[in-house]
């Protein structure tokens, strides 16, 4: 049997895909969480449960099924922290944003497989299913894209060099909201959401909030 833990901010998408996932007889969903706090209270309450008096702790799930886009500290921020805990649970990000936006990211973060939202609810299963063998799963799109990174690295985009949360801004900024509104989504000040604007200007190398939009929208991180 397959121990999964979901985490993603909306309850309606947690259980849609929790329905998916219950459908396989293979596969079981062990805990949700809404944002990284909920998430790391679960895996130690999930660990030390399984352990068992004076036990030493136990593995709380096989796959974690992670959504990038949390309240507060992102499921970007959630993968460096098992990445650097050496964890051994399994990653599978799903994303409501495209795979050229953020599935390479991802990878090299240490996640095991990335799956768009949007696409046949039996992928997802599927992708449960490999990455809990320890195998990666990517789509044929995220596969040519890193066959790309390889063979052409010169062709790097400018806005791939932003950090994890530099990129975050830039999508919300090109999305419309307000630094308010992004700072309050973050859980962050807006003080420092505008430190992160301005670094994001500064290393794409433009001026204002209209030009980064027509940016992220030529780049395809926002819809037109």
């Amino acid at each position: 049997m397959i121990d999964v833990i979901l985490c993603d901010d909306h309850a309606l998408i947690r259980r849609g895909i929790r329905d998916t996932l219950s459908d396989a007889s293979d596969i079981r969903v062990v805990g949700e969480a809404g944002d990284y706090g909920e998430l790391r209270a679960l895996l130690r309450t999930l660990g030390s449960a399984e352990a068992g008096e004076g036990g030493a702790a136990h593995q709380p799930c096989d796959v974690l099924v992670l959504d990038i886009n949390l309240p507060g500290r992102s499921g970007l921020d959630a993968l460096h922290a098992l990445k650097d805990e050496g964890s051994p649970i399994k990653v599978l990000v799903v994303s409501m944003y495209p795979e050229d936006q953020y599935a390479i990211r991802a990878l090299r973060a240490g996640a095991y497989g990335y799956v768009n939202k949007g696409g046949d609810p039996q992928l997802l299963v599927q992708a449960v299913r490999t990455v809990a063998q320890g195998r990666k799963y990517v789509t044929p799109e995220i596969a040519q894209m890193l066959v790309e990174s390889l063979t052409a690295p010169s062709t790097e985009h400018p806005h791939q060099k932003l950090s994890d949360r530099e990129l975050q801004t830039l999508v919300m900024i090109a999305s419309g909201k307000r630094l308010a509104d992004i700072a309050e989504d973050l859980m962050l000040s807006p003080k420092t959401v505008s430190v992160y604007r301005s670094r994001v200007l500064e290393k794409l190398q433009l001026a204002n909030n209209s030009e980064l939009t027509v940016y992220a929208i030529r780049n395809g991180l926002v819809g037109q």
